[in-house]
Protein backbone atom coordinates (compact mmCIF):
# COMPACT_ATOMS: atom_id res chain seq x y z
CA UNK A 1 0.00 0.00 0.00
CA UNK A 2 1.73 3.38 -0.83
CA UNK A 3 1.99 5.87 1.52
CA UNK A 4 -0.32 8.57 0.90
CA UNK A 5 1.29 11.92 0.96
CA UNK A 6 0.09 15.47 1.99
CA UNK A 7 0.19 18.13 -0.66
CA UNK A 8 2.59 19.93 0.82
CA UNK A 9 4.90 17.01 0.81
CA UNK A 10 3.58 16.72 -3.04
CA UNK A 11 4.60 20.05 -3.94
CA UNK A 12 8.07 20.12 -1.88
CA UNK A 13 9.16 16.71 -3.39
CA UNK A 14 7.98 17.88 -7.31
CA UNK A 15 9.93 21.30 -6.86
CA UNK A 16 12.88 19.74 -5.34
CA UNK A 17 13.22 17.57 -8.44
CA UNK A 18 12.75 20.38 -10.92
CA UNK A 19 15.68 22.52 -8.97
CA UNK A 20 18.13 19.94 -9.22
CA UNK A 21 16.89 19.89 -13.02
CA UNK A 22 17.03 23.18 -13.69
CA UNK A 23 20.36 23.93 -11.36
CA UNK A 24 22.10 21.33 -14.38
CA UNK A 25 21.49 23.54 -16.90
CA UNK A 26 22.16 26.77 -15.34
CA UNK A 27 24.74 28.60 -17.08
CA UNK A 28 24.55 26.18 -20.22
CA UNK A 29 24.74 27.51 -23.81
CA UNK A 30 23.70 26.14 -26.75
CA UNK A 31 26.51 24.03 -27.40
CA UNK A 32 26.89 22.60 -24.34
CA UNK A 33 22.53 21.83 -24.27
CA UNK A 34 23.36 19.48 -26.46
CA UNK A 35 26.86 18.20 -26.32
CA UNK A 36 28.14 15.01 -28.38
CA UNK A 37 26.33 12.37 -29.57
CA UNK A 38 27.33 9.84 -27.34
CA UNK A 39 25.84 6.16 -26.63
CA UNK A 40 25.96 7.06 -23.13
CA UNK A 41 24.43 10.20 -22.46
CA UNK A 42 21.65 12.26 -23.72
CA UNK A 43 21.13 15.97 -25.21
CA UNK A 44 20.25 17.46 -22.07
CA UNK A 45 18.13 19.62 -23.68
CA UNK A 46 16.32 16.85 -24.88
CA UNK A 47 16.44 15.41 -21.06
CA UNK A 48 14.77 18.42 -19.06
CA UNK A 49 12.01 18.07 -21.60
CA UNK A 50 11.54 14.58 -21.31
CA UNK A 51 11.31 14.62 -17.85
CA UNK A 52 8.23 17.06 -17.82
CA UNK A 53 6.32 15.10 -20.95
CA UNK A 54 7.15 12.14 -18.24
CA UNK A 55 5.11 13.88 -15.84
CA UNK A 56 1.94 15.61 -18.17
CA UNK A 57 2.11 11.55 -20.17
CA UNK A 58 0.85 9.48 -16.69
CA UNK A 59 -0.88 12.02 -14.37
CA UNK A 60 -2.55 14.79 -16.32
CA UNK A 61 -3.43 12.74 -20.12
CA UNK A 62 -2.94 8.66 -18.71
CA UNK A 63 -4.66 9.18 -15.66
CA UNK A 64 -7.29 12.30 -16.32
CA UNK A 65 -7.47 11.76 -20.26
CA UNK A 66 -6.64 15.61 -20.79
CA UNK A 67 -5.09 16.55 -24.19
CA UNK A 68 -1.27 17.10 -24.67
CA UNK A 69 -0.23 20.89 -22.96
CA UNK A 70 2.22 20.99 -26.32
CA UNK A 71 1.02 19.27 -29.36
CA UNK A 72 4.27 18.44 -30.91
CA UNK A 73 5.82 16.82 -27.15
CA UNK A 74 5.38 13.21 -28.09
CA UNK A 75 7.30 13.22 -31.05
CA UNK A 76 9.96 14.84 -29.29
CA UNK A 77 10.19 13.17 -25.88
CA UNK A 78 8.73 10.04 -25.96
CA UNK A 79 11.74 8.04 -25.01
CA UNK A 80 9.81 4.61 -26.62
CA UNK A 81 8.93 6.23 -29.75
CA UNK A 82 11.80 8.74 -30.41
CA UNK A 83 15.47 6.79 -30.63
CA UNK A 84 18.58 7.83 -28.68
CA UNK A 85 20.52 8.66 -31.65
CA UNK A 86 17.57 10.58 -33.47
CA UNK A 87 17.30 13.04 -30.38
CA UNK A 88 20.52 15.17 -31.62
CA UNK A 89 18.54 15.69 -34.98
CA UNK A 90 14.97 16.81 -33.25
CA UNK A 91 13.82 20.35 -34.21
CA UNK A 92 14.21 20.97 -30.21
CA UNK A 93 12.90 23.91 -28.77
CA UNK A 94 14.63 26.74 -26.88
CA UNK A 95 15.43 26.31 -23.41
CA UNK A 96 12.97 29.09 -22.26
CA UNK A 97 10.27 27.27 -24.22
CA UNK A 98 11.10 23.96 -22.36
CA UNK A 99 11.36 25.43 -19.44
CA UNK A 100 7.79 26.80 -19.57
CA UNK A 101 6.55 23.70 -20.79
CA UNK A 102 8.09 22.08 -17.39
CA UNK A 103 6.64 25.32 -15.54
CA UNK A 104 2.84 24.40 -17.30
CA UNK A 105 2.74 21.13 -16.22
CA UNK A 106 3.88 21.91 -13.23
CA UNK A 107 0.56 24.22 -12.19
CA UNK A 108 -1.43 21.91 -13.59
CA UNK A 109 -0.46 18.77 -11.69
CA UNK A 110 -0.91 20.93 -8.35
CA UNK A 111 -3.98 22.78 -9.39
CA UNK A 112 -5.47 18.74 -9.82
CA UNK A 113 -4.93 18.11 -6.66
CA UNK A 114 -7.70 18.52 -3.51
CA UNK A 115 -6.57 18.26 -0.16
CA UNK A 116 -5.17 18.22 2.24
CA UNK A 117 -3.79 14.59 1.68
CA UNK A 118 -4.04 12.73 -2.04
CA UNK A 119 -5.63 9.50 -2.70
CA UNK A 120 -3.39 6.32 -2.82
CA UNK A 121 -3.03 6.07 -6.43
CA UNK A 122 -2.07 9.95 -7.06
CA UNK A 123 0.52 9.74 -3.93
CA UNK A 124 2.27 6.85 -6.23
CA UNK A 125 2.03 9.00 -9.62
CA UNK A 126 3.18 11.52 -7.86
CA UNK A 127 6.01 9.86 -6.49
CA UNK A 128 6.56 7.98 -9.47
CA UNK A 129 7.31 10.99 -11.80
CA UNK A 130 9.24 12.64 -8.89
CA UNK A 131 11.76 9.84 -8.75
CA UNK A 132 11.76 9.42 -12.49
CA UNK A 133 13.02 13.05 -12.75
CA UNK A 134 15.47 11.89 -9.72
CA UNK A 135 16.68 9.52 -11.77
CA UNK A 136 17.81 12.23 -14.58
CA UNK A 137 19.42 14.25 -12.58
CA UNK A 138 21.68 11.12 -11.52
CA UNK A 139 22.21 10.77 -14.83
CA UNK A 140 23.42 14.66 -15.78
CA UNK A 141 25.93 14.50 -13.07
CA UNK A 142 26.96 10.93 -15.33
CA UNK A 143 26.35 13.52 -18.23
CA UNK A 144 28.88 16.53 -16.79
CA UNK A 145 31.59 13.73 -15.71
CA UNK A 146 31.29 12.31 -19.14
CA UNK A 147 31.82 15.83 -20.86
CA UNK A 148 34.56 17.01 -18.64
CA UNK A 149 32.18 20.04 -17.19
CA UNK A 150 32.33 20.82 -13.63
CA UNK A 151 29.81 19.25 -11.23
CA UNK A 152 26.62 20.69 -9.86
CA UNK A 153 25.62 21.42 -6.13
CA UNK A 154 21.78 20.55 -5.82
CA UNK A 155 20.77 21.44 -2.43
CA UNK A 156 21.76 19.72 0.98
CA UNK A 157 24.50 20.30 3.31
CA UNK A 158 28.18 19.06 3.95
CA UNK A 159 27.57 16.30 6.00
CA UNK A 160 28.78 16.34 9.45
CA UNK A 161 30.97 13.31 9.40
CA UNK A 162 34.96 13.14 8.91
CA UNK A 163 35.28 12.50 4.93
CA UNK A 164 39.21 11.13 5.07
CA UNK A 165 38.83 8.21 7.72
CA UNK A 166 40.87 6.06 5.84
CA UNK A 167 40.02 2.49 4.88
CA UNK A 168 37.96 0.01 6.31
CA UNK A 169 39.30 -3.80 6.01
CA UNK A 170 37.90 -7.07 6.81
CA UNK A 171 34.79 -9.33 6.16
CA UNK A 172 31.70 -9.17 7.85
CA UNK A 173 30.69 -13.38 8.63
CA UNK A 174 26.84 -13.34 7.27
CA UNK A 175 25.48 -16.74 8.83
CA UNK A 176 23.01 -18.36 6.76
CA UNK A 177 18.71 -19.23 7.31
CA UNK A 178 16.04 -17.62 5.77
CA UNK A 179 15.45 -14.44 4.24
CA UNK A 180 12.42 -11.95 2.53
CA UNK A 181 14.07 -10.58 -0.65
CA UNK A 182 12.40 -7.80 -2.13
CA UNK A 183 10.02 -5.00 -0.99
CA UNK A 184 6.78 -5.90 1.40
CA UNK A 185 3.35 -3.51 0.43
CA UNK A 186 3.44 -1.47 3.53
CA UNK A 187 6.58 -0.16 2.33
CA UNK A 188 6.22 3.63 1.19
CA UNK A 189 6.72 2.82 -2.47
CA UNK A 190 7.38 0.07 -4.29
CA UNK A 191 8.64 -0.21 -8.05
CA UNK A 192 7.31 -3.40 -10.30
CA UNK A 193 10.92 -5.25 -10.14
CA UNK A 194 10.81 -4.89 -5.84
CA UNK A 195 7.78 -7.30 -5.84
CA UNK A 196 7.08 -9.29 -3.98
CA UNK A 197 9.23 -10.23 -1.36
CA UNK A 198 9.88 -14.12 -1.09
CA UNK A 199 12.01 -16.36 1.33
CA UNK A 200 15.16 -17.41 -0.21
CA UNK A 201 17.75 -19.77 1.42
CA UNK A 202 20.85 -18.13 2.50
CA UNK A 203 24.34 -20.01 2.85
CA UNK A 204 26.83 -18.71 5.37
CA UNK A 205 29.18 -16.22 3.41
CA UNK A 206 31.32 -13.36 4.43
CA UNK A 207 31.23 -10.14 2.26
CA UNK A 208 33.53 -7.11 2.76
CA UNK A 209 32.97 -4.40 4.61
CA UNK A 210 33.56 -1.64 2.91
CA UNK A 211 33.94 -1.39 -1.39
CA UNK A 212 37.08 -1.97 -2.56
CA UNK A 213 39.04 0.94 -2.71
CA UNK A 214 41.39 2.98 -5.63
CA UNK A 215 44.35 2.03 -3.38
CA UNK A 216 43.32 -2.06 -3.72
CA UNK A 217 42.19 -1.50 -7.54
CA UNK A 218 45.71 0.17 -8.20
CA UNK A 219 47.48 -3.01 -6.84
CA UNK A 220 45.30 -5.22 -9.60
CA UNK A 221 46.21 -3.07 -12.16
CA UNK A 222 49.82 -2.97 -11.47
CA UNK A 223 50.02 -6.87 -11.18
CA UNK A 224 48.98 -6.82 -15.13
CA UNK A 225 45.35 -7.26 -14.49
CA UNK A 226 44.37 -5.56 -17.73
CA UNK A 227 47.13 -8.03 -19.39
CA UNK A 228 46.35 -11.25 -17.66
CA UNK A 229 43.56 -13.32 -19.68
CA UNK A 230 43.01 -15.73 -17.07
CA UNK A 231 41.62 -12.96 -14.71
CA UNK A 232 38.86 -12.14 -17.39
CA UNK A 233 35.30 -13.86 -17.96
CA UNK A 234 35.34 -14.48 -22.30
CA UNK A 235 32.82 -11.46 -22.66
CA UNK A 236 35.23 -9.19 -20.06
CA UNK A 237 37.78 -10.11 -22.26
CA UNK A 238 36.84 -9.44 -25.98
CA UNK A 239 35.25 -5.95 -24.71
CA UNK A 240 38.56 -5.21 -23.31
CA UNK A 241 40.09 -6.08 -26.43
CA UNK A 242 37.75 -4.60 -29.01
CA UNK A 243 37.58 -1.65 -26.73
CA UNK A 244 41.17 -1.64 -26.17
CA UNK A 245 41.26 -1.04 -22.92
CA UNK A 246 44.51 -0.69 -20.50
CA UNK A 247 43.13 0.28 -17.51
CA UNK A 248 40.01 2.13 -15.39
CA UNK A 249 38.04 4.75 -17.16
CA UNK A 250 39.82 8.26 -16.19
CA UNK A 251 42.77 7.32 -14.91
CA UNK A 252 46.26 8.71 -15.70
CA UNK A 253 50.38 8.53 -14.59
CA UNK A 254 51.76 5.70 -13.38
CA UNK A 255 52.32 3.39 -10.87
CA UNK A 256 52.87 5.12 -7.55
CA UNK A 257 51.90 8.38 -9.05
CA UNK A 258 48.44 7.61 -10.20
CA UNK A 259 45.90 10.73 -11.19
CA UNK A 260 42.04 10.76 -11.99
CA UNK A 261 39.81 13.44 -13.76
CA UNK A 262 36.76 14.38 -11.80
CA UNK A 263 34.37 16.40 -13.56
CA UNK A 264 36.60 19.25 -15.16
CA UNK A 265 39.90 19.07 -12.61
CA UNK A 266 42.11 15.89 -12.54
CA UNK A 267 43.64 14.98 -9.20
CA UNK A 268 45.84 12.58 -7.09
CA UNK A 269 44.17 9.14 -6.74
CA UNK A 270 42.42 9.39 -3.32
CA UNK A 271 43.91 5.93 -2.50
CA UNK A 272 40.63 5.50 0.20
CA UNK A 273 37.80 6.28 -1.95
CA UNK A 274 36.20 3.54 -3.74
CA UNK A 275 37.52 2.64 -6.94
CA UNK A 276 34.43 4.26 -9.35
CA UNK A 277 33.69 4.40 -13.14
CA UNK A 278 34.49 0.53 -13.60
CA UNK A 279 32.12 -1.76 -15.15
CA UNK A 280 31.27 -5.43 -14.44
CA UNK A 281 33.65 -7.25 -16.58
CA UNK A 282 36.36 -4.91 -14.24
CA UNK A 283 34.63 -5.67 -10.94
CA UNK A 284 34.49 -9.58 -11.64
CA UNK A 285 38.29 -9.47 -13.08
CA UNK A 286 39.58 -7.68 -9.88
CA UNK A 287 37.54 -10.69 -7.94
CA UNK A 288 39.44 -13.56 -9.34
CA UNK A 289 42.61 -11.51 -9.27
CA UNK A 290 41.78 -11.38 -5.03
CA UNK A 291 40.59 -15.08 -5.01
CA UNK A 292 36.91 -13.51 -4.21
CA UNK A 293 33.69 -12.85 -5.96
CA UNK A 294 30.88 -10.75 -6.55
CA UNK A 295 28.02 -10.96 -3.67
CA UNK A 296 24.57 -11.80 -5.05
CA UNK A 297 22.07 -9.50 -5.16
CA UNK A 298 20.56 -11.51 -2.32
CA UNK A 299 23.77 -11.64 -0.21
CA UNK A 300 23.66 -8.04 -0.60
CA UNK A 301 20.25 -7.18 0.71
CA UNK A 302 21.03 -10.05 3.80
CA UNK A 303 24.13 -8.14 4.48
CA UNK A 304 22.35 -4.41 4.16
CA UNK A 305 19.11 -5.08 6.13
CA UNK A 306 19.53 -8.70 7.79
CA UNK A 307 19.97 -9.49 11.28
CA UNK A 308 21.62 -12.26 13.53
CA UNK A 309 19.66 -14.40 15.96
CA UNK A 310 20.24 -14.11 19.37
CA UNK A 311 22.88 -16.51 19.25
CA UNK A 312 24.54 -15.32 16.29
CA UNK A 313 24.12 -18.61 14.42
CA UNK A 314 21.57 -18.09 12.00
CA UNK A 315 19.27 -15.13 10.44
CA UNK A 316 16.64 -13.75 12.88
CA UNK A 317 12.94 -13.03 11.22
CA UNK A 318 14.03 -8.96 11.44
CA UNK A 319 15.26 -6.85 8.73
CA UNK A 320 15.43 -3.40 8.75
CA UNK A 321 14.19 -0.53 6.15
CA UNK A 322 17.40 0.69 6.16
CA UNK A 323 20.91 -0.68 7.45
CA UNK A 324 21.11 1.98 10.32
CA UNK A 325 17.53 1.08 11.27
CA UNK A 326 17.37 -0.97 14.89
CA UNK A 327 13.77 -1.79 15.05
CA UNK A 328 12.18 1.10 13.82
CA UNK A 329 14.89 3.57 15.55
CA UNK A 330 16.02 5.59 12.63
CA UNK A 331 19.01 8.44 12.50
CA UNK A 332 19.62 11.27 9.92
CA UNK A 333 20.60 10.08 6.33
CA UNK A 334 23.16 12.76 6.47
CA UNK A 335 25.14 11.48 9.37
CA UNK A 336 24.82 7.86 7.59
CA UNK A 337 25.09 7.73 4.42
CA UNK A 338 26.79 9.87 1.30
CA UNK A 339 23.41 10.53 -0.76
CA UNK A 340 21.99 14.15 -2.27
CA UNK A 341 25.10 15.32 -3.39
CA UNK A 342 25.24 17.06 -0.03
CA UNK A 343 29.48 15.94 0.74
CA UNK A 344 29.92 16.98 -3.09
CA UNK A 345 31.46 13.98 -3.83
CA UNK A 346 33.25 10.55 -3.06
CA UNK A 347 34.40 10.36 0.49
CA UNK A 348 36.92 7.08 2.11
CA UNK A 349 35.12 3.86 2.64
CA UNK A 350 35.52 4.16 6.86
CA UNK A 351 33.45 7.07 6.49
CA UNK A 352 29.70 7.42 7.96
CA UNK A 353 30.17 4.76 10.39
CA UNK A 354 26.86 5.55 11.68
CA UNK A 355 25.44 3.87 8.55
CA UNK A 356 26.58 0.40 9.37
CA UNK A 357 23.97 -2.65 8.74
CA UNK A 358 23.60 -5.37 11.81
CA UNK A 359 26.95 -6.67 10.46
CA UNK A 360 29.29 -4.07 10.53
CA UNK A 361 29.07 -3.35 6.86
CA UNK A 362 29.59 0.38 6.05
CA UNK A 363 28.35 2.57 2.58
CA UNK A 364 25.75 -0.61 1.66
CA UNK A 365 23.83 3.08 1.07
CA UNK A 366 25.63 6.12 -0.66
CA UNK A 367 29.16 6.75 -2.07
CA UNK A 368 29.16 4.56 -4.79
CA UNK A 369 26.60 2.09 -6.39
CA UNK A 370 27.73 -1.75 -6.18
CA UNK A 371 27.84 -4.08 -8.74
CA UNK A 372 26.17 -7.59 -7.66
CA UNK A 373 26.61 -10.92 -9.53
CA UNK A 374 22.84 -10.86 -10.33
CA UNK A 375 21.16 -10.42 -13.60
CA UNK A 376 18.19 -8.56 -13.84
CA UNK A 377 15.19 -10.94 -13.33
CA UNK A 378 12.23 -10.84 -12.37
CA UNK A 379 10.88 -12.07 -8.89
CA UNK A 380 8.55 -14.98 -8.96
CA UNK A 381 5.54 -12.79 -7.98
CA UNK A 382 6.61 -9.81 -10.90
CA UNK A 383 3.77 -7.61 -13.03
CA UNK A 384 4.28 -4.17 -14.65
CA UNK A 385 2.87 -1.31 -13.07
CA UNK A 386 1.80 1.90 -14.85
CA UNK A 387 4.89 2.28 -16.12
CA UNK A 388 5.58 -1.07 -18.19
CA UNK A 389 8.72 0.15 -19.98
CA UNK A 390 10.51 0.76 -16.95
CA UNK A 391 11.65 -3.17 -15.97
CA UNK A 392 10.15 -5.52 -18.20
CA UNK A 393 11.95 -4.92 -21.49
CA UNK A 394 15.08 -4.94 -19.86
CA UNK A 395 15.25 -8.41 -18.13
CA UNK A 396 18.00 -10.63 -18.59
CA UNK A 397 19.91 -8.18 -20.63
CA UNK A 398 21.33 -6.14 -17.23
CA UNK A 399 23.42 -6.65 -14.37
CA UNK A 400 21.93 -5.20 -10.60
CA UNK A 401 23.48 -2.68 -8.86
CA UNK A 402 22.65 -2.12 -5.45
CA UNK A 403 22.96 0.71 -2.96
CA UNK A 404 22.99 4.29 -4.45
CA UNK A 405 26.26 6.71 -4.90
CA UNK A 406 26.46 9.97 -3.62
CA UNK A 407 24.39 11.85 -5.91
CA UNK A 408 21.13 9.75 -5.86
CA UNK A 409 18.28 10.81 -4.26
CA UNK A 410 17.84 9.64 -0.60
CA UNK A 411 13.47 9.55 -1.32
CA UNK A 412 14.30 7.46 -4.18
CA UNK A 413 17.25 4.56 -3.20
CA UNK A 414 16.31 2.05 -0.50
CA UNK A 415 18.42 -1.45 0.25
CA UNK A 416 15.68 -3.34 -2.10
CA UNK A 417 15.88 -0.84 -4.76
CA UNK A 418 17.59 -2.56 -8.16
CA UNK A 419 19.36 -0.65 -10.35
CA UNK A 420 20.30 -2.00 -13.54
CA UNK A 421 22.27 -1.13 -16.48
CA UNK A 422 24.46 -3.44 -19.45
CA UNK A 423 27.79 -5.19 -17.97
CA UNK A 424 30.05 -2.18 -20.28
CA UNK A 425 28.73 0.67 -18.88
CA UNK A 426 31.72 2.44 -17.04
CA UNK A 427 30.11 6.00 -17.01
CA UNK A 428 27.94 5.21 -14.44
CA UNK A 429 28.99 6.58 -10.61
CA UNK A 430 29.81 2.53 -9.96
CA UNK A 431 32.00 0.06 -7.49
CA UNK A 432 31.35 -2.85 -6.16
CA UNK A 433 32.47 -4.62 -2.93
CA UNK A 434 33.51 -8.64 -2.51
CA UNK A 435 32.49 -11.63 -1.33
CA UNK A 436 33.40 -15.06 -0.33
CA UNK A 437 32.64 -18.42 1.20
CA UNK A 438 33.04 -19.28 4.70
Amino acid sequence: MTKRLTVGEITTMIDDARAATMAFVAGLDGEKLLGPKLDIVNPLLWEIGHVTWFQEHFILRQRDGHPPLRAEADALYDSMRVAHDDRWDLPLPTLGWTIAYGRDVRNALLDRLTGPVASEADSYLYQLVAFHEDMHTEAFMYSRQTLGLPPVRFGGQAAPVSMTTGPWPGDAAIPGGTFQLGATPDARFVFDNEKWAHERTVVPFRIARAPVTNEEYAAFVEHGGYLTREYWSDAGWAWLQACEISGPAYWEGEPGAWRVRRFDKTVDLPPHHPVMHVNWYEANAYCAYAGRRLPTELEWEVAATGEPDAAGQQLSAVKRDQPWNAHGSTRPTDTCANLDSSAGGLVDVAAYGDGDSAFGCRQMMGNVWEWTSSDFLPYPAFSPDTYKEYSEPWFATRKVLRGGCWTTRSRLVTPVYRNFFTPERRDIFAGFRTSALP
